[in-house]
């Protein structure tokens, strides 16, 4: 019986481990980095602590690549490893796809305020 359970638990741990396909650096974050390629209508499932999350996608975000968790507006923050990485040229919405065409990196820029 105890090994049965060893191998259930260990089954359920590799269906979490394969299922999830997105991971979350910081609670504060906004973003979430795609493990795999994924693709516009899927759903990403990843962790924010011990809170399992799921986002439908709008457009297909390449391995590595971020995507919003939470809707972010014009001009607002966007999060990623709980610190600020830019601010959005245009409202993202939770789902899309975040790149250089709508996050602009504040890092060397005077005239952002």
């Amino acid at each position: 019986m105890a090994r049965l359970l060893i191998r259930e638990d260990r089954t359920k741990a590799k269906e979490l481990i394969v299922k999830k396909n997105a991971v979350v650096i910081h609670p504060q974050d906004c973003v979430a980095t795609a493990i795999t390629a994924l693709k516009a209508g899927e759903t990403a499932t990843m962790f924010i602590g011990e809170r399992e999350i799921s986002v439908v996608l709008h457009q297909d975000v390449p391995f590595g690549h971020k995507f919003a968790i939470c809707d972010v507006p014009f001009h607002g923050e966007v999060y990623k490893y709980g610190e600020s990485i830019g601010r959005a040229t245009q409202e993202i919405k939770s789902g899309d796809y975040v790149h250089v065409h709508n996050v602009e990196s504040e890092r060397g820029r005077g005239d952002w305020k």
